[in-house]
């Protein structure tokens, strides 16, 4: 039976999810720089001249932008406050291209025939000058560029014929091409997306050993390479972001999970390798977290399908540099929200994306990523890149065409941030058929003749021209409310780098702190959650205080009888809360930054109902628990809580107090 599993998983996952890269296990050692070579931005000899190419439609004008890149609720903004909407391409290759068995030699044995020797594709086609100049004319102002954990480690050079359109780039091992390729966008003005989309050179996305982030390695290692190649380009400030892993997936036996804490933890990974790169990388980073891309086995009756953003709304990610989480989700037409894609054996009889009504569609795209960045002023809010999605040139049914025509209009009309799959391919003939990667929006022969997208011939041509020049918010984005959820269902959520240097403020408790930035707003019953809303209170000197008891209760103020209160001094605010099992340990307070008004205030219950404002902000942020938030007029200043027998000890008030006026 378990044989059968394997064999049956085999053949359903293999489509797994969509088109991206590899397999296997990186070297567990952190990676040794690669030696120091120059990345020029133009290599190599010019390129054959283009085929008559009229571009699709008028490519946007992108006005200038300023790194680094940040996000203001939905948008992605640049260092001006500006919307930044990322229209991408993914130019894959260096994540591999070897679907796993065969001579990995033989190109026969590599997706669509190609073999990328862990690099970039196209570079043994065109000058890199010419592929930028292709990028340009597709209206493209960003690239996701997908890499694999191997390519860290691997020290040999790529073989001469794999950058023979680029000879400077001879000797190079993969990493050191990889450095000239992002050398070369970066100084041709496009912003890089750095995309760890396998461990191994193996194309993925199925049961090919690139199933978790984990998978070959230890979550340590993983985040270690991560830091690794943030730091390497941290110089270079449109290097823009680290989009954390490709299409996490189920392996043979085992589901990831959002939540869970145990060692398939993809939101609790995800937030570690976060903090990490930002605190000891480079904190301008955008940290890209793609939601779960499958969990279950594909067959009729047992439970399956793709988590992709759904989970977001229960549990989201509060990172210690706020203003950097950008969410992301795959779609392809021939998946569905409970189908693999896979067709004959162990084909379900879910529907897949391509089978939907515009209607549908648009509902359900809504219900799996959308609603993250429609659904403003919530812990969850946040941009939502639509990374990855494509159909080949020479698809011909009636059914995937729609799909792409439908789903592209979605795209144009939510104002998303998007990127094709793949940018980049190899064609056998001038007119890119038959033979190559059909999907690619930009195909060159042998000869570094160009077929594809820019053809108007190809049939993408229109849909593509109108999402990317589909009218969208452009010019500054203003600043408003952020809330951000925090969480010790199973370990400490300590999102102030302020307290954290300060260190362990209650050995031995779950702990929990706002972002710099923030204050506390609100509490859950059970279940440890909090929410936290930006707010400019805290003074820029140092200092907070503990709270473990009733000494800065004052006589008189006994504003929840028969509980224990947990006050702030005079002057201060709560900033975080200590949990040791359910019961409140500790109070966590910083001073202001001006006066706060002494006493009085009003005493919020929530131990038997949700006690919240009208309108108020943050959305569910501890589902399932009762909950307590204080008003947006309103700072929080005390937590309340019992010990007697048979009733829960978590947080059972808050005391909000009026802030200051102006």
């Amino acid at each position: 039976m378990k044989s059968l599993v394997r064999v049956v998983l085999s053949a359903l996952l293999l489509a797994g999810g969509a088109l991206p890269a590899a397999t296997g296990s990186a070297a567990a050692d952190a990676p040794a720089p690669a030696p120091s070579a120059p990345a020029p931005s133009a290599v190599g000899h010019a390129a054959p001249a283009p085929a008559a190419d009229p571009a699709p439609g008028s490519a946007p004008v992108d006005a200038p932008w300023t790194p680094p890149l940040s996000t203001r609720g939905r948008y992605i903004v640049d260092a001006q406050g500006n919307r930044f909407r990322l229209r991408s391409g993914n130019w894959d290759g260096a994540q591999g291209s070897w679907n796993g068995s065969g001579d990995q030699g033989d190109p026969a044995n590599h997706h669509a025939g190609q073999d990328s020797h862990g690099i970039p594709l196209g570079l043994d086609r065109t000058a890199l000058p010419a592929l930028l100049a292709d990028f340009r004319a597709l209206g493209l102002n960003s690239v996701r560029l997908p890499f694999s954990n191997e390519m860290l480690h691997t020290s040999a050079p790529v073989p001469d014929a794999a950058v023979a359109a680029n000879p400077a780039l001879r000797g190079r091992t993969p990493l050191q091409v990889y450095d000239a390729v992002v050398r070369a966008l970066t100084d041709a003005g496009f912003a890089v997306i750095l995309n760890n989309h396998t461990g191994s050179t193996r194309w993925c996305c199925g049961l090919d050993g690139n199933e978790r982030w984990n998978s070959g390695r230890s979550t340590a290692q993983w985040a270690d390479d991560w830091v690794f190649l943030a730091r390497r380009y941290r110089d270079n400030p449109r290097v823009v972001g680290a989009d954390l892993y490709n299409e996490v997936r189920r392996d043979t036996w085992d589901d990831p999970n959002w939540g869970l804490g145990d060692a398939h933890d993809w939101q609790a990974a995800s937030q570690e390798a976060a903090d990490r790169i930002l605190t000891e990388a480079n904190p301008g980073l955008l940290i890209v977290i793609e939601g779960i891309n499958w969990t279950g086995i594909p067959l009729d009756g047992l439970a399956h399908g793709r988590p992709t953003l759904t989970p977001v709304r229960a549990l989201s990610h509060t990172l210690v540099v706020s203003g950097k989480l950008v969410y992301s989700a795959h779609f392809y037409g021939y998946t569905g929200p409970h189908h693999s894609g896979a067709t004959g054996l162990g084909e379900t009889h879910d529907a897949r994306y391509q089978d939907m009504t515009p209607a549908e569609l648009r509902q359900t795209l809504y219900d799996q990523a959308f609603f993250v960045s429609a659904e403003t002023g919530t812990h969850f809010t946040a941009p939502v890149w639509i990374s990855e999605f494509g159909i080949g040139a020479d698809e011909r049914a009636t059914a995937p065409r729609a799909w792409f025509q439908n789903f592209t209009a979605d795209l144009a009309a939510s104002d998303a941030d998007f990127a094709y799959w793949p940018l980049v391919g190899w064609s056998t003939t001038a007119q890119g058929a038959p033979g190559g990667d059909s999907w690619a929006v930009l195909r060159y022969d042998a000869t570094g003749r160009r077929s594809g997208l820019l053809d108007p011939a190809d049939w993408r041509t229109a849909p593509w021209t109108a999402l990317a020049t589909a009218p969208g918010r452009t010019g500054p984005v203003p600043a408003t409310a952020a809330w951000y959820q925090l969480s010790t269902d199973h370990r400490d959520h300590n999102a102030s780098l302020r307290t954290r240097a300060a260190g362990d403020w209650d050995t031995g408790a779950r702990k929990a702190v706002c972002p710099d930035g923030a204050r506390l707003a609100g509490l859950g019953h059970t279940g440890g959650r909090g929410l936290c809303s930006t707010s400019d209170l805290r003074s820029a000197a140092p200092g907070q205080t503990v709270v473990r008891d009733e000494t800065y209760v004052p006589p008189g103020g006994d504003w929840a009888g028969g509980y224990t209160k947990l006050q702030c001094p005079d002057g201060q605010f709560l900033i975080g809360y200590s949990l040791r099992g359910e019961r409140v340990s500790a109070a966590l307070c910083a001073p202001a930054r001006t006066a706060l008004p002494a006493g009085g205030g009003r005493t919020v219950w929530f131990d038997r109902g949700d006690n919240r404002p009208a309108g108020a902000g943050g959305g569910d942020f501890a589902t399932g628990s009762y909950k307590g938030q204080c008003a947006a007029s309103e700072y929080a200043a005390g937590i309340a809580f019992t010990a007697r027998v048979a009733a829960r000890p978590g947080p059972a008030a808050l005391l909000c107090r009026p802030l200051p006026a102006g």
